[in-house]
């Protein structure tokens, strides 16, 4: 009798391989996560150094601050289009702006310009899309809630009174 010699690969040796990329998947997929979040927040970041900046141009303009992030891209496109409705969910931060102290005198071409206004992004999903909630307002500075408060952009109240944390 003859034996053949057979090639290829045991079923053992396949249930070691899938083991094994199970292994490295099951290292890997919280990292990616934290990665997601982290581009997340970066993300919210930058739509609120957006907003300042279309808010300083805006000023310009209209002598006053936007109410409203439509208001900011109708007028001038001072902003981009996935930031033109008021709120707006961007990279799985939700964006609002709102204006306050509404100016007497509109220049032309201006509706509802204020004096003041403030503008927050907050996570959609605490943990899942982002830790971190961000909040600016006329001053420039962006300032952020982090930890079990997260989910909750900085008040305009806690911003003005200078207990709110800036980012660094």
């Amino acid at each position: 009798m003859k034996i053949r010699e057979s090639k290829g690969f045991t079923l053992i040796e396949l249930l070691i391989v899938v083991a094994i990329i199970g292994i490295i998947a099951a290292i890997a997929v919280p990292g990616l996560l934290r990665a997601r979040m982290s581009g997340n927040e970066a993300s919210a970041i930058g739509s609120m150094r957006a907003i300042n900046t279309a808010q300083q141009n805006y000023s310009q303009m209209c002598n006053g601050y936007a109410a409203t992030l439509n208001e900011l891209y109708t007028v001038g496109n001072y902003v981009s289009p996935d930031l033109k409705t008021d709120p707006t969910v961007k990279s799985g931060f939700t964006v609002t702006l709102a204006g306050f102290l509404q100016l007497a005198a509109q220049a032309p071409n201006c509706n509802n310009a204020g004096a003041q206004y403030y503008a927050k992004a907050e996570p959609l999903n605490l943990g899942s899309t982002g830790t971190r909630s961000f909040a600016t307002t006329e001053q420039g500075t962006i300032f952020y809630t982090g930890g079990a408060g997260g989910g909750v952009a900085p008040t305009l109240a806690t911003i003005t009174a200078g207990t709110a944390t800036p980012i660094q």
